[in-house]
Order: C-alpha cells, then structure tokens, then sequence
C-alpha cells in the first residue's frame, strides 16, 4: 500500500480503527521506517540479545528440577512440597505479569528488560545462602518476579522488530532458548550439584545473566512501539476490554495453558521420576534430560516453526494447527515413557518433548498476532497469568500430592490429559485466526 492510497483512506475512511491504522502506516512510509527490508535496523542485534538472556532465564529456572533430590534430602521435605516451590514461583511470577505489562505499554523497555535479568540473577546467586525451607521458598518466588518482566516485554519487543509475516520464524528462534536453557540447567544442576552439592549450580548460573543485561543496555536499541505493525485489527481489540471478544486470542491463550501444565509438570518431576523409577543416579539423570530436551526441544521447536512458516503461504490458520497437532501427537510416547518398560522411558520422554516443543515459536507468535500493537505489553501479561495460573503454577504440585496418594507414574498421567484438551482448544481456535499477509514490505 503507497502513500496515495492511504491518504485516500484518510479521505474517505469513516472507520476510526482503520483510518487510526492508515496513519500509524503512513508516518512509518514518511520517516523511512520501512526502508530497512523484512525487518527494523538493529533487530538481529536485539534477536541475538534477548535469546541469549531467555536461554539464561531457563538455564536459572532449571537448576532446582537438576538438583531436587538432593535438596528434597537436605530439607526432609515430601513430594507435595517440593513442587510448592514451583508453584509459589509461577504465583509470583503470574500476579508480577499484569504489572509488567501495564509498564511495558507505556515506558520504554530495555531498561526494564535489564532491572528485570539484574534482579533475577542476584535471586539466582542468593540461592546458594539459604538454609531453611522456607528461605528456598521465599528466594525461588522472588525469582518469578525478574523473569516475568522479560516474558512480558521481550515478545513485544521484537513484534515491533518484525512483521507479522516474520514473527512465526523470529519466535521460533528466541524460544529455542527453552529446550537449550532447560537442558543446561538439568545438566549443569545434575553433574555439578553431584559433585560439589546442590548450592554450587547456582553460582554457575547466576553470573551470565549479569553480563548479558549489561550487553543489551549497551547495544540494543529501543523501537518505536508498533513499527512493524502491517495487521489490521478491529477497533474494538484495540484495547484490553476487546481481548475478552477477541477469540483468536483466547484459544490460543487457553490453549497454551494446557499445553504448559502438562510441559511444567513433566519439567518438574521427570529428573525425580528417572532417579526413583528408572534408578537412575541424580547426575545420570540430569545427563539425560538435559541431552533429551536440548536435542528433543531444539529440533522440535525448529522443525515446528519451518512447518508452520512453509504452511502460512497457503492456510492461514497453520500457526493453531501445527501447534494442535504438537499437543496432540505428544500423548502416546509420553504415555509409553510413564508406563512403558524401563528402556522406553528416555525414548518416550524424547519424542513427547519433541511433540510438544513442536508448537512453541507458532504458538506464541499466533498470540501476539492477534492482538494490536498498544495493548501487546499487557495482553502477553494477561497471556502469562492465565498460562501459570491454569498451567505450570498447580501442576508440580498437584502432581505431587497425586504422586504422595499412589505413586509418581499416577501423578505424572495427569499431564495426558491436559495435552488432550490443549489440543482441543488450539483446534477450535483454528477458526478465528487472523489473516497474515505474505509480502515482504509495504509496496
């Protein structure tokens, strides 16, 4: 669309939602926003950045999972509240979200990109002082607080970076820092914490986090809020009232809860599961997992995100599918690794993570697709409270009160069942996806 036709639209247009549009686009054609192809200057700098920082985020996160007998035996704690501790981080963490997102839609966001790495990162190296239980309970919630800052404002960051056409491939790649980070935390956990104790990992993890925030203050460049935006979204999704009449947006929100309680259950306990079932050795353990998730989530999210890119060009409701499909195919081999023989548990886990990592970069880049680029802080808030509340913040410890009452592969089916309704919902959901064009660039 040139400059002629959108003063046309100026001229004529009565609809106060497109004419508001048609100037945000015509103000980026007049200050050459737009002359950069397929993406603003300085948004592989900013990709590059930010993925190594989420890679951090998880890193921290899954240190405790890599470590969790070792502390379960320290503190002389049941199962029930050993994933109290995951629970109370994703409450944190979700009750932080709406918070973050009001801030994110109205202040820049770098700067609270970096307090947000600083503050979790010195709640990373704090957690080798504790002594008590309750210390580590207190410590790992604060820890929700830093990192739900940057699950807010880092996708909302780069939507402004890329076009919605691109955002399937942008996402994918920032994501794949899940399976790496989760793995390096499993394996640095397991192979340190055996070797040194459990309080070692921490300083391990903690230390990174500080060098990558200092990086981004120095060189990431903050884009103009929308600058990227070539959607049209209907006036009344332009605010956080319209989210709640916006369909696409909450299938795909809804449905990602059930898929991340069913992902952070079987996070929580799996290193548990290999030690107590599988007899394996905690540093045996951690080995696996950490190689099954970074090979497993690492191939899955990028061959999820290349099917989902290659299917947009002709179904443009690829992105709820492919991700439909990941829960979905997740549920036998995640059923033959929880009551299969012994010898199936790796490969089971392998190809259920695989699954499952299938729908993350299309999942998460269906979400900021639709919603308006003013609101997009605050809906990923919202997406975030809704995903822990419903998802990963009760699972760990639901599982574990399941697992007290009969036994851990009781506890760990109830993750089936989730994926199955996730799967639902994402299907459903397929109907109301936004149409996404396929050019490269305003003409």
């Amino acid at each position: 669309m040139g400059r002629a036709e959108l003063h046309r639209i100026f001229a004529q247009s009565k609809d106060v939602g497109c004419y508001a549009q048609a100037q945000m686009d015509l103000e980026r054609i007049e200050t050459g926003e737009n002359r950069v192809p397929g993406a603003l200057r300085g948004a592989t700098v900013a990709l590059v950045l930010l993925t190594a920082l989420n890679l951090m985020n998880y890193l921290d996160r899954y240190i405790l999972p890599g470590v969790q007998p070792l502390v379960q035996h320290e503190f002389g704690v049941n199962d029930a509240r050993m994933g109290a501790l995951t629970q109370w981080f994703f409450f944190t963490y979700m009750f932080a979200a709406p918070l973050t997102g009001w801030l994110g839609d109205r202040f820049p966001r770098k700067p609270l990109i970096v307090a947000g790495a600083l503050f979790w990162s010195v709640c990373t190296l704090l957690t080798a002082t504790v002594h008590s239980y309750f210390a580590l309970n207190l410590r790992h919630a604060a820890l929700g607080i830093g990192e739900a800052s940057f699950g807010v404002f880092a996708p909302a960051l780069l939507s402004d970076f890329y076009p919605a056409e691109q955002r399937n491939r942008v996402l994918t790649i920032f994501y794949i820092a899940i399976p790496v980070g989760a793995a390096l935390g499993y394996g640095v956990g397991g192979v340190v914490g055996a070797a040194h104790g459990w309080r070692s990992p921490f300083y391990v993890s903690a230390l990174p986090g500080f060098a990558i925030a200092l990086l981004i203050w120095a060189f990431l460049r903050e884009p103009q809020r929308g600058a990227s935006e070539r959607l049209r979204v209907a006036p009344d999704r332009r605010t956080l009232r319209g989210l709640a009449r916006n369909p696409a947006y909450l299938y795909a929100t809804l449905g990602m809860a059930m898929v991340v309680f069913s992902l952070g259950g079987i996070s929580a306990w799996m290193p548990t599961f290999l030690n107590r079932i599988g007899g394996y050795s905690l540093g045996q353990a951690g080995l696996i997992l950490g190689a099954v998730t970074a090979v497993g989530g690492l191939l899955g999210t990028g061959v999820g995100g290349w099917i989902a890119q290659h299917w947009m060009r002709t179904n443009h409701r690829a992105l709820y599918l492919v991700s439909a499909w990941s829960a979905l195919l997740a549920i036998p081999p995640a059923l033959l690794a929880f009551f299969g023989p012994r010898w199936a548990m790796v490969p089971g886990t392998a190809l259920a993570e695989f699954c499952i990592f299938l729908g993350s970069g299309p999942l998460n880049a269906a979400i900021v697709n639709a919603v308006a680029a003013n609101i997009r802080s605050s809906a990923i808030a919202i997406e975030l409270f809704l995903i822990h509340a419903l998802g990963d913040a009760p699972s760990p410890r639901l599982i574990g009160v399941l697992s007290d009452a009969s036994n851990l592969r009781l506890g760990l089916a109830l993750t089936l069942l989730t994926l199955l309704a996730g799967a639902a919902l994402l299907f459903a959901g397929a109907r109301h996806a936004p149409h996404i064009p396929v050019r490269k660039a305003l003409s």
